[in-house]
């Protein structure tokens, strides 16, 4: 949850002592994928070998520009917001997930041992979730 003048890349580079350090591989022209050798260990720890081994083969590159985008309004500032915190996550520190819901007023809803892969690992975790915000965002826009 970046603020303004935030971007994925200046969180990395800003991150807690001895946080882990995501295994981005170099751009290939433009894009960028995790390395496959680290991707179960480091985005789906607590997910069955396989599913994560096809995971790391089937991946989508994503634009150096979607880590590098500088977050110019924060949706949260001016919405409610939910955050679910992970918590054995090795590409984004639990404290910092907690520092980010924190600062943006979220509602957080914590999941013990859950790599950054819950939505694989843990779906009814994230559907709960799903539900609490649509709710929680309906309500408010009454």
């Amino acid at each position: 949850m970046p603020d303004t003048g935030e971007s994925v890349a200046s969180l990395i580079q800003n991150s807690l002592p001895g946080a882990p350090v995501p295994p981005i591989l170099p751009p290939q022209d433009g894009f960028l994928f995790l390395d496959k050798a680290k991707f179960a260990a480091s985005f789906a720890a607590d997910v069955d070998a396989d599913a994560a081994a096809f995971m790391a083969a089937s991946q989508v590159p994503w634009s150096v520009e979607a880590v590098t985008g500088v977050i110019s309004q924060p949706a949260w500032r001016a919405r409610p917001s939910w955050y679910i915190v992970a918590g054995a996550d090795k590409m984004i520190p639990p404290d910092a997930q907690r520092a980010m819901a924190k600062r943006a007023g979220s509602t957080v809803t914590e999941v013990a041992g859950g790599s950054h892969a819950l939505y694989v690992s843990q779906p009814e975790a994230i559907a709960a979730v799903i539900e609490q915000a649509a709710a929680g965002a309906s309500a408010a826009a009454k």
